[in-house]
């Protein structure tokens, strides 16, 4: 994920109602099964997860990680495709006639020094783009989410005289960068494979109790993009100014007049964020550079607000600069960088059904309806095709519930996603993962 989810959040009023859900309630054999062979497979699971977390790789750099989730797909029954849009894994199991429901993990890691102090920690570190050596650690839970999808891998093809359609299980590469989706989706996703009706994904977060699932119908998460401005002017000595054409002081003017894009400029009831996270200029006291670099992030929900907040940044650093007499040859480069991730829009009707089958199989008030935020997830792409396939991402609590109470009774945070202390409570999430997970594609595809 592309930023923390500090969430606020009231548990004990979390108990949902699903009377208008329309589908059928898993029989107690039904669920006898999935228990059973979620029982079975919990420790050649947790294996698995230690084994993950352990050996993290960065996004695009995902080969070992990749080729595991390939054997552990064939060894489940899957008919497995490698090397998709990358390090991508594609896994099909057909069942006869029926839907064609879409599973997707992620594979990557971060660049972050875990210090959790686990048996298991990650130590490795590898060379990244920039060739800086880093510690690579999978502290957003993409090593839960690749254990619980290889167990449900598992628990369908066991039980597949209860259920029948087509299973696309896909293991995507560089989440984190926000470009694996679209590579995917490039390469042939949707042609060279079996096309999804519906497509699903489980995301950890940090501040909900194990046994719980958040769903949020709508708009869950934001457009990111990450902006680079280059303001450009004529440098000098600091003891004549009026020589010069100061960057320092139009980088100023300029951080403060994007504040107003969002207060002014967009609908006070469509969110938006503009953000300046770095300013850089200069070198010494005495001199007035050449340039001044900011860097921003924006955030929103629509794409005709996105559109509007990158324009409003083109002209009002265009604006100020003409205002500030900087020459034509000297005008602010703008530069939006290609890892945009899209607003990920959760199916309404598909989330309401999928929280009621939570219900189900974790137990009344296991499903808790969460508030949209303004963090940034790829899955996205899954359902912005001309197919406009409906896509549903739930949030899987991870914490052991006393931590979750005590924190929230001393008011003290716990640790977040990206965080180097993020360390989930790993058997009893899984399980859960794997128990919800099964009980929505046996819903999504029962007979």
């Amino acid at each position: 994920m592309k930023t923390r989810f500090a969430l606020s959040l009231s548990l004990g009023l979390g108990c949902v109602l699903f009377a208008s859900v329309l589908h059928a309630q898993p029989s107690a054999e039904l669920k006898g099964k999935v228990a059973a062979r979620v029982s079975a497979e919990a420790d050649s699971l947790v294996k698995l997860y230690q084994h993950l977390h352990a050996h993290p790789e960065l996004s695009y750099q995902e080969e070992k990680t990749g080729q595991r989730i390939a054997e552990e797909l064939r060894q489940a029954g899957f008919e497995v495709t490698e090397r998709v849009g990358g390090f991508g894994v594609v896994g099909v199991l057909k069942n006869g006639a029926g839907p064609v429901i879409m599973m997707r993990t992620d594979l990557d890691a971060l660049p972050v020094p875990e210090q959790t102090g686990l048996a298991y920690a990650s130590k490795v570190k590898v060379t990244d783009p920039d060739g800086k050596e880093v510690p690579v650690m999978h502290a957003c839970g993409h090593d839960i989410h690749m254990t619980s999808f290889i167990g449900t891998a598992r628990v369908m093809s066991a039980l597949k005289d209860q259920w029948k359609g087509t299973l696309v299980f896909i293991g995507q590469p560089a989440e984190e960068k926000g470009g694996g989706a679209r590579a995917l989706l490039k390469d042939g996703l949707y042609s060279r494979f079996p096309k999804p009706e519906k497509a699903i994904a489980l995301h950890v977060t940090s501040d909900m109790p194990v046994g719980t699932v958040g769903y949020v119908p709508g708009f869950a998460l934001a457009n990111v993009d990450s902006v680079d401005i280059t303001i450009r002017g004529l440098g000098g000595h600091g003891a004549y100014p009026h020589g010069a054409k100061d960057p320092i002081v139009l980088a100023a003017q300029t951080v403060l007049a994007l504040q107003t894009i969002v207060s002014r400029e967009i609908s006070p009831t469509e969110p938006a964020v503009v953000t300046v996270g770095s300013i850089h200029g200069g070198t010494k006291h005495n001199i007035i550079p050449d340039e001044v670099t900011l860097q921003l992030t924006l955030r929103s929900y629509t794409d005709q607000v996105r559109q509007q907040t990158i324009a409003a940044i083109k002209r009002i650093t265009k604006g100020l600069a003409e205002a500030a007499g900087i020459p034509e040859d000297r005008m602010p480069i703008v530069k939006v960088a290609d890892e945009f991730t899209p607003a990920c829009y959760n199916d309404p009707e598909l989330t309401k059904r999928l929280a009621g089958v939570v219900e189900q199989w974790l137990g009344q008030g296991a499903a808790i309806e969460r508030q949209p935020v303004m963090g940034g997830e790829d899955f996205s792409e899954y359902g912005r095709t001309e197919d406009k396939i409906p896509i549903c991402m739930l949030w899987l609590g991870v914490v052991e519930p006393d931590v979750v109470k005590t924190a929230m009774q001393q008011k003290k945070p716990l640790p977040t996603l990206h965080s180097p202390f993020f360390a989930p409570s790993a058997a009893p999430s899984i399980k859960s993962g794997v128990t919800v997970t099964s009980g929505m594609l046996l819903d999504l595809l029962g007979k």
